[in-house]
């Protein structure tokens, strides 16, 4: 049995190789430079600027703003995912009458602005009162609200059914084989099998539109609901302080950034897994 004599010594480590400066990096710097400069002076003139009465007056409605936007973005996402389920297995099905409907569907409401759909809901329901009143959802489509609300739910439906489209056809089809092979019903092989694997390569499609549905539901001020946006028209109305867009700003920037930490944990413990 042979064995070594001799140790090998130990060698430095490789010299790291200096990148050439270019044009594009100094372009990079320089406008990193002037971000980080503009960052600087908003910061200032926020401290600057601060007035505690206006602080101490407004505040509370910026929170009462910040909640009513986080419950119809929470609500919209939640019943949205619900109507999405029909909708995907619609835009997958063979029946061409069930799969026209569903593609339909999705095409008008991916194709047409947020704010276009909610005045049509608003104001455009409104000329319906009578027919409302007599099916008994005039209580609903009176308040704003629920107007909102639902033209958030509608909207974002559309978007989720095309992720979860998207991701179910992703998953190879030799799972499905698999798992006919073994008699799993069709059923429980989606619930336990493809399901799972759909929602892991939705799952940033998802946080996505969830952060464009926040950024989105800003829209629902201009039907006069008090939300985070509503609060601030009404604050800049009193103040003519273009801080309050700045707070609100700096509010939706919270949320986009609390959002994005969550799912990218989310993520992480779903794909703990597939990581080596």
């Amino acid at each position: 049995m042979s064995h070594a004599q001799t140790l090998i010594p130990a060698q430095p480590a490789p010299k790291q190789a200096h990148k050439p400066i270019t044009a594009t990096r100094i372009t990079g710097y320089v406008v990193v430079a002037i971000w980080i400069v503009l960052a600087a002076a908003l910061i200032a003139m926020v401290v600057s600027g601060w007035d505690p009465e206006k602080f101490t007056r407004y505040g509370p409605r910026y929170l009462h703003g910040l909640y009513t936007t986080i419950a119809l973005v929470a609500i919209s996402v939640f019943f949205g995912a619900i109507l999405s389920l029909p909708l995907a297995f619609a835009r997958m099905s063979k029946n061409r009458f069930i799969n026209g409907i569903a593609y339909c569907y999705v095409y008008v409401f991916r194709g047409t602005p947020l704010l276009a759909q909610l005045f049509l809901i608003y104001y455009g329901l409104g000329s319906f009162r009578p027919q409302l009143e007599a099916v008994g959802l005039w209580w609903f489509f009176r308040e704003a609200w629920y107007c909102g609300l639902f033209a958030m739910t509608i909207n974002t439906a559309a978007y989720q059914a095309e992720i979860l489209r998207g991701a179910v056809q992703s998953v190879p089809r030799g799972q499905h084989e698999a798992a006919a092979s073994l008699g799993i019903h069709k059923i429980i092989a989606f619930r336990k099998i493809i399901l799972p694997q759909a929602l892991i390569v939705a799952l940033r499609p998802y946080g996505n539109e969830i952060i464009l549905l926040i950024k989105g539901s800003a829209v629902v001020a201009i039907i006069t609901v008090l939300d985070l946006m509503g609060e601030t028209r009404y604050a800049f109305s009193r103040t003519f302080d273009y801080q309050t867009y700045l707070w609100a700003a700096i509010f939706y920037l919270s949320m986009v950034e609390a959002l994005r930490h969550l799912w990218g944990w989310i993520e992480r413990r779903l794909t703990r897994h597939l990581k080596r």
